[in-house]
């Protein structure tokens, strides 16, 4: 198998490779999004654990909050939820004019 020189490869433009880019991963703001609405879900599901005699109070009200948040981020920057992509795709049909 013989591969084709690089300088055939590379025809495209910065534009293309760009928009190529931005269309496999999900944005920044996109990824913020879902670690901010997935630490509200996982915030909204601690509240419901029962801690017992380890814990409660007002320290660890203060502190679930953080805990939610960077649970939210860890999940989020796994891609493995879909929701970034999601709305990354929603924003390219948008910016397009395509239909939902």
């Amino acid at each position: 198998m013989e591969l084709p020189p690089l300088s055939a490869i590379a025809t495209s433009s910065s534009a293309d490779t760009t928009a190529a880019r931005n269309r496999q991963a999900p944005s920044q703001s996109s990824t913020d999004f879902e670690a901010m609405f997935l630490g509200q879900m996982v915030d909204e599901m601690l509240s419901t654990v029962n801690i017992g005699d380890f814990g409660g109070g007002h320290a660890e009200e203060t502190w679930r909050s953080f805990l939610s948040d960077a649970i939210g981020r860890s999940i989020a920057e796994q891609n493995s939820t879909g929701i970034a992509k999601g709305i990354d795709a929603a924003i390219q049909r948008y910016q397009t004019g395509q239909d939902l």
